[in-house]
């Protein structure tokens, strides 16, 4: 079983977040072989794991059941790897962490039907350990922001006017809910209040903005090797994230004449826009945005109760800022 070596510094929670692994192969049974084979080579392609990790350390801020905040930290990354090999099937991306995507070994109709299927086990897991409706409630708010923040990019493909504004809209739907909600679970289901659940909830949120800032910053910076998918599909795709979009708010007319070709674009054309994006600071403007986000998190986790979760917390976000992959 594959743990990122990230965690080697994290013994709070690398056990856990093995074990988590472990029930995820375990709630893997569909009837099609191949698929199933192709579900667990991702559980173990060695992914960062962030969302559980998230969930398990705000679950420890009090002592409660650890098999059942296991089961949730497998729910939210069973819940992940589905959006992501929807995502796959909407950019028609051959790679996923370094390997071949779903999408790509079995075409795009099994492709959903698995990203389903997960959809699934993630919901009958929440369903059996949930203490309660109000974990199930949140989950539902939580899969509808998603969802809105996936249509919302989809709509706004290709628009050579998007705002930043929009962006973050985007953002904050697509991968800031999904960290926003595995704090909230792992704050709520271990029996904090609600009033630290919703604090929990908000940390996560400015967590995945900051993320996705990153993540967007490393397709300009690092190589397909690096971050396991191709460099600049997003921008083939008409999917314009934070460093373009800064870059070409005062000078549209040295972008346009490579965006207009759309999905056309040749990897020439990337490279051109990408040697913009650098020549007009969008990387260093959105790194400070994801530094705004980062700080804001940081501030609100200082004010947690000191516990070993806490500095466990402080330590990743702090990471995740400067990484390089």
């Amino acid at each position: 079983m594959k743990i990122n070596p990230m965690w080697d510094k994290y013994p709070l929670i690398k056990h856990e977040l093995g074990l988590t692994l472990a029930l995820m192969q375990k709630n893997i049974k569909t009837d099609n072989e191949p698929v199933s084979k192709a579900i667990l080579e991702m559980i173990n392609s060695g992914g960062k794991l962030l969302r559980p990790a998230y969930l398990l350390l705000f679950s420890m801020f009090q002592k409660t059941d650890r098999n059942k905040i296991i089961a949730l930290a497998a729910a939210i990354e069973i819940l992940h790897m589905a959006t992501l090999i929807h995502d796959d099937v909407i950019d028609e991306s051959p790679t996923r962490r370094g390997m071949s995507s779903i999408q790509k070994q079995f075409g795009q109709s099994t492709a959903v039907y698995s990203g389903d299927y997960l959809f699934v086990v993630c919901f009958n897991l929440l369903a059996e350990y949930a203490s309660d409706f109000r974990g199930i409630q949140q989950y539902g708010h939580h899969m509808n922001a998603i969802l809105n923040g996936e249509m919302t990019q989809m709509v706004e493909r290709y628009d050579l006017n998007i705002s930043i504004d929009q962006y973050f809209k985007q953002i904050s739907g697509k991968t800031g809910q999904l960290f926003s909600l595995a704090t909230f679970l792992g704050a709520y289901e271990s029996g904090n209040k609600i009033k630290f659940a919703k604090n929990a909830e908000k940390i996560g949120l400015n967590i995945g903005v900051s993320f996705q800032l990153m993540d967007d910053i490393l397709d300009y910076t690092d190589n397909s090797q690096q971050i396991g998918k191709p460099v600049h599909n997003n921008m083939r795709e008409g999917v314009y994230s934070a460093p373009l979009i800064l870059a070409m708010a005062q000078h549209k007319d040295l972008f346009f004449p490579f965006l207009k070709k759309k999905n056309k674009m040749t990897d020439q054309d990337t490279e051109e826009i990408a040697k913009l994006v650098i020549e007009f600071d969008g990387i260093k403007k959105a790194k400070k945005y994801a530094e705004t986000y980062t700080k804001k998190a940081l501030i609100q986790i200082n004010d947690l109760p000191d516990k070993p979760a806490k500095k466990a917390l402080i330590d990743i976000t702090r990471e995740l800022l400067d990484r390089q992959s």
